[in-house]
C-alpha cells in the first residue's frame, strides 16, 4: 500500500489543484461497499482537507438527486445526491460537476461522498474523518498539518 506523506494544508495551492490518487479509495454504508476505486482523484485548495472524487463506474449504491445545487468559484455547478446502500440512505451524501469548469474538466461525472454521512470512509489503510463543519466535503488524514477550514470561525478566511 502507498503511504501518506505529511502534508500542510496552508501550502495547498489557491486555485485548487486536481490531480490522481495513488491509493486505493473506499467508501462504505448500511454495512456495503459504496465505492472502492485505485484511479480516484482529490482536489488540493488552501487550508482545506483534500476533497476526494470516484469515478462513476465504481459507485455501487444507489444515487437519487435531490433538489438544489451549489456553485464553486474553481468547478462550477454542483448536483447532490441521496446515497442508499444496505437498507440505509445518506441524504444530501454525495455530489458530482456534470459539467465543470475547463480546469476541472477531468471530474466531469466524477462523484464525491461526504466522510461524515457514510459509516466509512478510507484513504489507503488509513480511516478519514470528515472535515470540521457542515459545508465542505474534504476527508481529514492524520498525515495533515495547518489549520483546516471548516470549524465555526473559519468560513470566511
Amino acid at each position: 500500500m502507498i503511504a501518506l506523506t505529511p502534508e500542510n494544508v496552508q501550502a495547498y495551492p489557491r486555485p485548487p489543484r486536481l490531480e490522481l490518487v495513488p491509493q486505493r479509495l473506499r467508501v462504505r454504508l448500511g454495512g456495503l461497499l459504496v465505492a472502492d476505486t485505485t484511479r480516484g482523484m482529490r482536489v488540493l485548495e488552501t487550508h482545506h482537507a483534500p476533497t476526494y472524487y470516484f469515478p462513476p463506474d465504481v459507485v455501487f449504491a444507489d444515487l437519487r438527486p435531490v433538489a438544489g445545487d451549489s456553485v464553486c468559484e474553481w468547478k462550477g455547478a454542483a448536483r447532490y445526491f441521496d446515497v442508499t446502500a444496505g437498507g440505509k440512505t445518506a441524504q444530501g451524501a454525495a455530489w458530482s460537476y456534470p459539467s465543470p469548469t475547463s480546469r476541472f474538466a477531468g471530474l466531469a461525472g466524477f462523484l464525491a461522498f461526504y466522510a461524515g454521512k457514510m459509516d466509512e470512509a478510507w484513504v489507503g489503510d488509513t480511516r478519514v474523518t470528515p472535515q470540521p463543519g457542515d459545508f465542505y466535503g474534504g476527508w481529514v488524514t492524520p498525515n495533515l498539518t495547518g489549520r483546516i477550514k471548516g470549524a465555526a470561525g473559519t468560513q470566511h478566511w
